[in-house]
C-alpha cells in the first residue's frame, strides 16, 4: 500500500499468499528455467484471492462481520440492514414502517445519493437509525479497483456521510459484497469494519415478495444480519418496491419469534 495503514493485520491467507509470491520470485531468480511453473503458481495464487473476494461472507481477505456478537444474540437482537439509498420515494416509506413497528435499522448509504438528499439522511438519524458507508458511487467494478481507487470510494463516502449526519460511519459494505485483497488495508486506515450479512432476499433481482420474504425468514435466528434494499429495489407486478411488501411481514415475524431489530452500532461495540 502507498498510504499509512498501521492498524492493518493481514490474515493467514494473505500472509501465505505473500510467502508464495516471494518464494516464486526467489526461485525464478535462482533457477530461471522454472519460470513457467512459478508463473503458474502465481496465477493460481491470484485466482484463489479473486475467488475469495467473490464470496461476500468470506473472511479469507480480512475480518468480515456476518453475525451479531453473542451478547446481542442473548438479547434476542437481529440487524436489518438496508442498502443503496437514500431513495426519496422509498426511504420515507421504509422509515414509517420501521416507526410503526418500533424497530431500528442500519442504512448503508451511497455517498453521492446522500449528497443529493441530505435532509433525508438527517431524518434517518433523527428517527434513531444509523447510516453506514456503502462507497461513494457504488461502482459495479468496485472489486477491480486498485488501492487508491478503493481509498477514493470509501474515504469520499466517509467524509460526505460524516459532514451530512454529524456522525462518523463505523461500518463499510462493498458493492454487491464483492471486494479484493486491497480493501482491508483501506478499512484499517480509515477505522472502518467490513460488514456483510447472514442472509439476504436478493430483492434487487427478485420481484416476488413471497420469495424474498421466505429467503429472509428461513431458519431466521437471533444474531442474524439481514439485507434488504431501499435503492435499486425490484418492483412487484403491481409496481411497488419489494421492500415495502416484505418489511412489514418481516417485522411481524420477528415479533412472533420474540426478536427485535436494532442498529449495527448499538449491537456491535
Amino acid at each position: 500500500m502507498f498510504f499509512p495503514c498501521h492498524n492493518w493485520m493481514p490474515t493467514l491467507a494473505i500472509k501465505l499468499s505473500i510467502l508464495v509470491l516471494a518464494s516464486c520470485v526467489i526461485l525464478t531468480l535462482w533457477l530461471t528455467w522454472l519460470w513457467p511453473w512459478t508463473l503458474g503458481i502465481v496465477l493460481i495464487n491470484h485466482l484463489i484471492l479473486t475467488i475469495a473476494g467473490l464470496l461476500p461472507r468470506s473472511s479469507l481477505l480480512g475480518p468480515n462481520i456476518i453475525r451479531l456478537p453473542p451478547d446481542a444474540e442473548q438479547r434476542g437482537e437481529v440487524a436489518i440492514t438496508i442498502d443503496d439509498g437514500p431513495d426519496p420515494e422509498v426511504t420515507p416509506q421504509v422509515l414509517n414502517i420501521l416507526d410503526h413497528h418500533g424497530a431500528k435499522a442500519t442504512f448503508f448509504c451511497i455517498g453521492k445519493l446522500a449528497a443529493r438528499h441530505p435532509e433525508l439522511c438527517r431524518e434517518i438519524i433523527r428517527r434513531g437509525h444509523s447510516i453506514e458507508n456503502h462507497s461513494l458511487s457504488h461502482k459495479w467494478y468496485f472489486s477491480l479497483l486498485g488501492p487508491w481507487g478503493i481509498l477514493r470510494e470509501v474515504r469520499g463516502a466517509q467524509i460526505l456521510l460524516r459532514d451530512i449526519t454529524g456522525q462518523q460511519p463505523h461500518f463499510f459494505r462493498a458493492t454487491a459484497g464483492l471486494r479484493n485483497y486491497k480493501l482491508d488495508p483501506v478499512l484499517a486506515h480509515l477505522g472502518l469494519r467490513l460488514c456483510s450479512w447472514t442472509r439476504r432476499g436478493f430483492d434487487t433481482r427478485v420481484s416476488d415478495a413471497d420469495l424474498v420474504f421466505n429467503s429472509l425468514v428461513r431458519n431466521l435466528d437471533c444474531g442474524d444480519i439481514l439485507l434488504l434494499h431501499d435503492g435499486n429495489s425490484a418492483t412487484t407486478p403491481e409496481g411497488r418496491p419489494v421492500i415495502l411488501d416484505v418489511l412489514p411481514r418481516l417485522l411481524n415475524s420477528l415479533a412472533e419469534l420474540n426478536l427485535h431489530s436494532v442498529s449495527l452500532r448499538s449491537a456491535i461495540k
